[in-house]
């Protein structure tokens, strides 16, 4: 099989070695079609570091659902000839990779930004080309031709949110080894409701199942993520788990969809959602409120860019009062009409400030068709910092409801998918889950997380 490897926002040079031979024999297989793709085994293992941002900064990927969240996956690298650092965040719910470009002569280098004319390896897109007229076919906007006729992509959120700029290629480096003609966006011009957070980050890395995503560009067969509770780190597998201390996964199956429907996103990782119980009990939700309907609505995404997880109404109201019902006397309920967490979570909690530890909580399951995740403990309620009412903090349920949002579907953000491994097998159209130690699989990989 193929094998890719890259650092996770870490300084640590001790994989370089293998990364280069791994990645060497990799370009082989891509650019050969060789046999040996097959025998290169075990896959790569690296540290997956995540970046911490204020719960007000909004970090979106440029063709995803504008969610808020305050965690997000950077891998860092270099593009570009000479190549110039970038720090890039990873999002299996985009597809088109982009970097924040300043075309400036006297621009110093910074990982913040991208300089397109220091680099003699930088190729803007054609609007003609069949990479802008065929292969974006997926994007929520269409791309244009700008007054050079090169492909001009315009990416719009919300919020009013947006950032444009041209599709182009370049070299992107792993390690010491370059990927040359990487389709990226290009992005001069950016609007963000926090620019001093965003501008931390150089842009985006799509993983999502689109033509132009990064995984799919580099031919990934199967890539797996593990994220810990514990501070914030995880790994990033690139290739088979065979690992005998893993438990077995279980699998559930991609949702295809090929005819084209308005609120359908045919690129995204979309499961079939089939029951929600809180505790041991399955809620009495109707089959149909999880199927996408005639125009694509409702449909079921595992997204590692959003941080909650957010429901339709039916599904979510169902879930907010068999969770209240059942933490009636053990918990105070936050009787404030006027204030809802990012705009799509109304059910917070009181705490008292000088309690360590909240009490006992129903887990929560989402039963997908082949597999099961259980949200328990810290991860049903998320505190939210900076809130108080008097001696009290403030705690709201991490799940949300979609319909605040005006959004049509139903996303699985990353906070759920803690101390889960993750494995996204592109080959076999489906997604494996297992509940792990995310910390203790990553100091059984010699990670010492």
């Amino acid at each position: 099989m193929r094998d890719y490897c890259f650092a996770f926002n870490s300084s640590s040079n001790k994989f370089l070695k293998y990364c280069f031979i791994f990645f060497f024999c990799t370009l082989f297989c891509v650019f050969q079609n060789s046999k040996l793709c097959s025998s290169l085994n075990p896959a790569l293992v690296l540290p997956l570091k995540t970046q911490v941002i204020p719960p007000e900064s909004v970090r979106r990927s440029p063709d995803k659902l504008p969610f808020r969240h305050n965690i997000s996956l950077t891998v860092s690298l270099t593009v570009g000839t000479p190549p110039q650092n970038v720090t890039m965040v990873i999002d299996t719910g985009s597809e088109l990779s982009w970097l924040h470009c300043n075309r400036s002569q006297n621009s110093s280098s910074s990982s913040s930004t991208f300089n397109p004319v220091r680099s003699s390896s930088y190729t803007p897109i054609p609007c003609s080309s069949s990479t802008c007229t065929d292969q974006t076919r997926d994007f929520p906007i269409r791309p244009s031709c700008d007054s050079n006729q090169f492909c001009h992509a315009t990416l719009s959120y919300a919020d009013a949110s947006s950032s444009e700029g041209n599709l182009a290629t370049d070299t992107f480096y792993i390690g010491n080894s370059g990927i040359p003609n990487v389709v990226f966006g290009c992005m001069d011009s950016i609007f963000s409701s926090n620019n001093e957070e965003d501008s931390k980050n150089t842009g985006l890395m799509g993983m999502n199942r689109g033509s132009l995503s990064f995984v799919s560009q580099m031919g990934f067969p199967k890539f797996s993520y593990c994220i810990s509770e514990y501070d914030f780190s995880g790994l990033l597998l690139l290739g088979d788990a065979n690992f005998s201390w893993l438990a077995p996964l279980n699998y559930t199956p991609l949702i295809e969809m090929s005819t084209p429907l308005p609120y359908f996103d045919r690129v995204a990782y979309t499961v079939q959602l089939e029951g929600i119980k809180v505790s041991h009990k399955l809620l009495p939700i109707p089959e149909s409120v999880f199927e996408p309907d005639h125009t694509g609505a409702g449909q079921t995404m595992v997204d590692s860019g959003t941080q909650f997880t957010f429901l339709l109404g039916p599904a979510y109201a169902a879930l907010r009062d068999e969770f209240v019902n059942q933490t009636a006397g053990s918990i105070r309920v936050l009787e404030d009409p006027n204030f809802v967490f990012q705009g799509a979570m109304d059910l917070c909690y009181r705490v008292p400030i000088n309690q360590t530890r909240l009490p006992p909580l129903p887990s929560v399951t989402l039963v997908f068709r082949g597999a099961e995740m259980t949200v328990t403990g810290d991860r049903i309620l998320y505190r939210v910092p900076g809130e108080r009412r008097g001696n009290d903090s403030i705690h709201c349920f991490t799940f949300g409801n979609s319909d605040l949002l005006g959004v049509e579907a139903f996303v699985i953000g990353h906070l759920h998918q803690q101390n889960v491994w993750m494995e996204f097998d592109l080959k076999k159209s489906r997604i494996g889950l297992a509940e792990i130690r995310c910390d203790l699989a990553g100091q059984k990989l010699g990670m010492g997380l």
